[in-house]
């Protein structure tokens, strides 16, 4: 091989080397920028890049050959004889290019941050702080103890509890009167996205949301109406976090835990609003929260397949809130919890939109829950808390028109998330009877 050959293929390693010193000092310019289309600049400096490749992959060629008919590949040995000579070539190598593994999150870990949806204690107690007061909550009577009290024997307590659930099943509690309107929204200020955003969202700091999205004339231009007497069920309402339960409710009936609350939001809808409420009761977290949504979702889609005239989906859950927020309000002299609508966007700050995570029903999901809430702001004042938009998808992809639900949270009594199944049923049935 002659000098000349050399001293160019030398040339053309320094060239590889300074070209992928520039791309990577401009990557690391702007971090958090957009990737765009390849610019001319682009494609001009991968060019030269691949010529130099081609000129350095020539020079091993027949070393190529010789380890490919002994069967180790072409690459490895490519690489090795390239380091070799060119150590800084191998080092730039490695560092530059894409970086989208960098970018992305790992499916398993996607799944760990679905499982615990719900808001965190130090978002939550930023979103509070824009909301009326709500009195103190009570104490948790499977809880710490004051000082001097005695602490019963779990058994006792149970017990307990459980007279006291009888006894105030025995209780003739006030009957609930649907509201008439309270509130007119002025919807031609929320035409600004920050007012829009101020009043009806909180934003989770993984995700972002912006106007294209998040315009009151797209969210309220979709026809979330249903017909009430057409042929088979309509609602499905099931648990991806079966296990949820309430600051009274007795361990191991599951008629005191999230699930006896979706079996009581059912029969209101179908003997006071005659919708056909299927409500499935698979548990998806009895073992483990992690994988709950990647376990529901084959269950869920044959529910759908085997019943196709449901059109809407209730994913109904309950928070987990710092012992010192008591989501509760008087409701007509009724104890009540406050409940919020959940959105997963499918993007995160980091990953931008996640490819295997699309939501095909994104906008209708958007729009059901702000036509949700516009409704309970204009008819039940203050009993909803803003809507909480997070960064993943929660299975919320099975129909335009699904809602995730977080009725209340830990420490609530079922007494209070039973009487919040009534206004939520009025509130759904004014968005899809459309009045």
């Amino acid at each position: 091989m002659g000098k000349s050959h050399s001293r160019l293929l030398l040339l053309l390693a320094f060239l590889v080397l300074g070209i992928q010193a520039v791309m990577k000092s401009c990557s690391a310019a702007a971090p958090d920028a957009v990737k765009k289309q390849d610019t001319m600049g682009d494609a001009m400096l991968r060019s030269l890049t691949e010529g130099a490749e081609q000129g350095l992959s020539s020079l091993f060629m027949p070393g190529i050959a010789f380890a490919m008919e002994n069967g180790r590949g072409s690459g490895r040995f490519l690489q090795e004889q390239v380091a070799a000579l060119f150590p800084f070539y191998g080092y730039y190598g490695k560092d530059t290019g894409t970086e989208e593994g960098d970018s992305r999150t790992d499916f398993r870990t996607i799944m760990l941050a679905e499982a615990e949806e719900g808001t965190f204690p130090e978002e939550a107690a930023a979103e509070e702080e824009d909301t009326e007061p709500v009195p103190p909550a009570e104490p948790v009577q499977d809880g710490g103890q004051a000082s001097g009290e005695t602490e019963l024997p779990r058994d006792s307590m149970q017990e307990l509890l459980r007279a006291e659930n009888e006894a105030a099943a025995l209780q003739q509690p006030a009957a609930f009167i649907p509201h008439t309107k309270q509130n007119q929204v002025d919807l031609e200020a929320l035409g600004s996205y920050e007012t829009l955003i101020s009043q009806f969202y909180t934003i989770d700091a993984n995700t972002t949301a912006g106007s294209d999205q998040l315009n009151v004339s797209k969210l309220l231009e979709k026809d979330m109406r249903i017909e009430k007497d057409a042929d088979g069920p309509q609602i499905l309402i099931y648990h991806t976090h079966s296990q949820e339960a309430f600051a009274d409710s007795i361990p191991g009936d599951a008629a005191t835990s999230i699930m006896g609350v979706g079996e009581h939001l059912a029969e209101i809808l179908e003997s006071t609003y005659g919708y056909h409420v299927v409500h499935h009761l698979g548990q998806y977290d009895k073992e483990s929260r992690d994988d709950s949504y990647s376990v529901a979702l084959t269950d869920i889609q044959q529910v759908l397949a085997d019943y196709p005239s449901i059109q809407v989906v209730i994913d109904l859950h309950r928070d987990a809130l710092p012992e010192s927020t008591h989501l509760v309000m008087d409701l007509d002299g009724r104890p009540t919890a406050r409940f919020m609508f959940f959105n997963g966007l499918s993007r995160t700050k980091k990953t931008g939109n996640i490819a295997y995570l699309y939501n095909e029903n994104l906008d209708g999901n958007l729009a059901f829950s702000f036509q949700m809430q516009l409704k309970a702001m204009e008819y039940y004042p203050n009993l909803t808390r803003k809507i909480y938009l997070k960064g993943y998808r929660y299975n919320m992809h099975l129909k335009p028109r699904c809602l995730l639900i977080e009725l209340g949270a830990q420490n609530n009594t079922v007494e209070e998330v039973m009487n919040a199944c009534d206004p939520l049923a009025h509130i759904l049935d004014l968005v899809l009877s459309g009045e």
